[in-house]
């Protein structure tokens, strides 16, 4: 039974018992002193009237209310731009918003929404509401007017996780900078890469993960003066990947194969190498029988088109059958193709014609700045220091092999990650092609940081991405503002900055993800186990352009979800609570009403006993 209905029942209790008293009294009265008529029939009906004008005053009924629109400012919000758009029947400031003449101050949203019940249109003027307020929206229709972005870096797309010794690449976009450019600056504030900005404000810039740990790269924004518009922090973790187990087969010695092994020596690869000179000597580490089970040892395979020759067919399909479990292929074709070779390629999914000519493959420019190349190449040794003279010299062409790779059926699909790099699946594996011929004379001229670059992304695209279990982190985290962090077992926590730790509740409704409020910038740790993996958090004011441009895009995406009606202004809102004084007064009246005609009843009674003694004692 709901509260009302019970409260009717209790009045209505009170309505009978009242009506009983006074028809028994009436009743048991002597003939001269009952009431009259008239006395009686008002004094029983003040009994529901007051019981009706009580409930009205606890339970007053509810009133229409008319639907209308609320103006709410938000971060940047302007005079200018609130006297230029169509202001609504109410006009509200969040806590982000400026001050400004006639808007009411309210803690959030969802307060000002339920201080205006009938309200059936939001217009959000300024940078866009904050992640509290936009659940606060539910189905009323949302019409957003950003305040224009600030000059400076707005978007960015880093990664999250480097693994040590890789490159990385940053993107983003710069808005009202003219002619600009972007510089990445490493931890030690080198300038390692720049790019000039693009029509639309876009850019790239390369840079390297060298030691693991946490570390602050920078983009730094200049105009076309060359002066400092902003400068936005880029943090990186850079990760302790296992090495790969790479092994590494020439059919014939030769400088590609000579630094080849060198790089991957250098890079800390797990290397077997094999290197055949003739005659069936095979010079380097020990021989390793192509089998099922001395190739579940290795993560990677490399070999030349001589030593794929010499494998025989054995050979050849224990490699096809470890691929199929996991196993990478890369092939290097450093010659012109017999037809042997040609037809076993197609038995892995390659179709592969021409060849007998080679071309270039295009390198970056030059690197002018003595200052960029020595932060990608270090300082070098005492013994070999670095040359200044190749911040002026082009970097020379490898050349590769002008082969044409397509895939041998419908089925199956090749991937090529460059003009010189061709890879598919195959099972668990992959097989890729590499038609470098003679990359090892960046190495000769002192760019050995492009001949690693070259390596590192033919490797990398044969080897399969290991099967990963990694948290999900919301983009942007600041502080002060609740994240997501997905994919989080039962017993995570969180430790700040500061040293303390925070446990995570993870919510299986809502796919295993806990909520998250960071309270400090800068880096934090994910605890797993025995596991530990850092996030950053950016302090609520850092990098203006980056959360502006977040709050507009989150309030756009609400834009349009709700259907606006053309006459919600006339349309009738949701129901309110009415005003309890009228019926509250009316209730005293009544009262009131009831106590005079009981008390005239009673003194009429005693003026009667005191006229008459006997009638009284009798």
């Amino acid at each position: 039974m709901s509260p009302h209905a019970l409260l009717a029942g209790l009045l209505g209790l009170a309505v009978v018992l009242g009506w009983t008293r006074l028809l028994l009294r009436q009743w048991r009265a002597p003939a001269g002193a009952r009431s009259r008529t008239w006395r009686l029939v008002l004094l029983l009906a003040l009994q529901p009237l007051c019981a009706l004008l009580l409930y009205r005053t606890l339970v007053p009924p509810a009133l229409p209310t008319r639907a209308g629109e609320m103006t709410v400012l938000t971060a940047g919000a302007t005079r200018a731009q609130l006297d230029a758009s169509a202001q609504g029947e109410v006009l509200v400031a969040l806590p982000e918003a400026p001050r400004l003449r006639g808007a009411g101050r309210v803690p959030d949203l969802a307060t000002a929404l339920r201080r205006h019940p009938g309200t059936a249109r939001v217009r959000v003027l300024g940078a866009g509401l904050e992640a509290r307020d936009r659940d606060a929206l539910g189905g009323i229709a949302l019409e957003f007017e950003p305040s224009p972005l600030p000059a400076g870096l707005v978007a960015l797309w880093a990664p999250e996780r480097v693994a040590a010794g890789g490159a990385f690449r940053v993107a983003g976009r710069v808005h009202g900078v003219d002619g600009g450019s972007v510089e990445l600056l490493d931890p030690a504030g080198r300038r390692v890469d720049a790019a000039t900005l693009a029509d639309d404000g876009g850019f790239a810039v390369v840079g390297s993960a060298r030691a693991p740990g946490t570390v602050r790269f920078a983009l730094r924004v200049r105009d076309g003066e060359r002066d400092t518009v902003e400068e936005v922090a880029v943090p990186l973790w850079v990760a302790a990947e296992p090495a790969p187990r790479v092994l590494l087969l020439a059919g014939a010695p030769n400088p590609e194969f000579k630094h080849l092994r060198r790089w991957a020596a250098d890079a800390g690869m797990a290397l077997h190498a094999q290197v055949a000179v003739g005659g069936g000597v095979v010079l380097g580490d020990a021989p390793v029988a192509m089998n099922a089970e001395s190739l579940r040892e290795f993560d990677l395979v490399v070999l030349d088109e001589r030593a794929w020759a010499t494998l025989g067919e054995a050979r050849r399909a224990a490699l096809a059958a470890a691929v199929r479990d996991g196993l990478a292929i890369l092939l290097r074709i450093t010659g012109p193709l017999p037809g042997t070779t040609r037809r076993q390629l197609r038995t892995f999914g390659f179709e592969v014609s021409a060849g007998a000519a080679t071309a270039a493959v295009a390198m970056p420019p030059a690197i002018e700045d003595e200052t960029m190349l020595l932060a990608r190449l270090g300082p070098g040794t005492a013994d070999a220091p670095v040359e200044a003279a190749l911040a002026s010299e082009a970097p020379p062409e490898p050349s590769r092999r002008d082969l044409r790779i397509a895939a041998a059926d419908a089925a199956t699909g090749v991937a090529s990650a460059a003009d010189w790099l061709h890879w598919r699946a195959e099972g668990r594996g992959r097989i890729a092609l590499a038609t470098l011929v003679d990359s090892y004379r960046l190495v000769l001229s002192g760019r050995d940081d492009l001949h690693a670059e070259l390596w590192s992304a033919a490797f990398a695209a044969a080897t399969r991405p290991r099967a990963t279990t990694e948290p999900e982190f919301a983009a942007g985290i600041r502080a002060g503002e609740r994240t997501a962090i997905c994919g989080v077992p039962a017993q995570a926590s969180v430790r700040a900055p500061d040293g303390t730790s925070t446990r995570l509740l993870p919510d299986p409704a809502a796919g295993g993800c806990a909520g998250y409020w960071p309270r400090l910038p800068g880096w934090h740790v994910l605890l797993q186990g025995d596991e530990a993996r850092p996030f950053h958090v950016r302090s609520r004011d850092a990098a203006p352009g980056l959360r502006a441009h977040a709050l507009r895009g989150a309030t756009l995406r609400h834009v349009g979800t709700a259907p606006r009606r053309p006459d919600a202004g006339a349309t009738a809102g949701p129901p309110r609570r009415g005003a309890s004084w009228p019926w509250f007064i009316g209730w005293l009246a009544a009262v009131a009403a009831s106590w005079w005609l009981e008390r005239s009843r009673l003194g009429r009674a005693a003026r009667r006993q005191a006229a008459d003694p006997a009638t009284a004692a009798g």
